[in-house]
């Protein structure tokens, strides 16, 4: 259908899908620790906006106009701080700028995407400064390791999703797809518990129930599937916390 031709063009594959999912995880951690700002939520999205096009361009033949993009954001993202924010925050965001860069850029000759095993846990990592550390005035741990566990486990099924592409060694090529399917379970679990157990009460059950659907999704996610159940159904997931948060305080 060209309507969907279109979303998957305009949404999905120009990144703006998961840069909005991962802001929205943000988001919904900022409401549970009362930190809201709008400049924020923008600088969080742009950041990561700018960040997935520069890894998804990294070889492509209009690289230097993706550069361009990214030093616009940057520029946007630096007055935001400067306007909205303080030199601290400046410091914390360029702290996750450069891990970002780390991650897959090409004047690197062992970026972090091509070390064996290592991708799932740093994509973690990244997600949980950003909600634990970016716009709360002292580092949260609690936030961090939820965010931490729930999105490394986001990032297996598309590690099965391309276990039969991947040159590098990762954990379906390692331990096989079921097993892989179990360590994401585990870890989609314990973020889940963590929640329960950290969270305000609205929060907790926007989170348990996101925690439901990704187990459901990570037990279905096979390396046949089409790529529109990855790109959009398990990137969602991120997104989930807010949206049943949302639906949880309107009834």
């Amino acid at each position: 259908m060209p309507s969907l031709k279109l979303v998957k063009k305009y949404l999905i594959d120009s990144q703006f899908f998961v840069s909005l999912m991962g802001t929205l995880f943000a988001v919904f951690f900022m409401f549970e620790e009362g930190t809201f700002l709008w400049p924020t939520v923008f600088l969080i999205f742009i950041t990561y906006f700018s960040g997935y096009i520069y890894t998804k361009y990294q070889n492509h033949k209009l690289f230097y106009k993706i550069l361009i993009i990214n030093f616009l954001c940057g520029l946007i993202a630096v007055m935001l701080i400067f306007v909205h924010h303080n030199e601290i925050r400046l410091m914390k965001w360029l702290v996750i700028v450069i891990l970002g860069l780390f991650y897959n850029s090409f004047f690197l000759e062992n970026f972090v995407r091509k070390i064996p095993l290592l991708k799932i846990f740093y994509v973690g990592l990244v997600w949980g400064l950003v909600n634990a550390w970016l716009f709360l005035p002292e580092f949260n741990i609690e936030i961090f390791l939820i965010s931490f566990l729930f999105i490394t486990a986001l990032v297996l099924p598309f590690d099965i999703r391309d276990m039969h592409d991947d040159e590098v060694v990762t954990f379906p090529k390692l331990i096989g797809g079921p097993n892989t399917k179990f360590v994401a379970h585990i870890l989609c679990f314990l973020a889940t518990f963590l929640a329960i157990h950290a969270l305000k009460t609205d929060y907790k059950i926007a989170f348990f129930l996101t925690g439901a659907a990704t187990f459901t999704l990570i037990y279905f996610s096979e390396p046949t599937s089409r790529d529109s159940y990855f790109s959009f159904g398990v990137e969602l997931c991120s997104g989930l916390p807010f949206i049943f948060l949302v639906l949880i305080q309107s009834f």
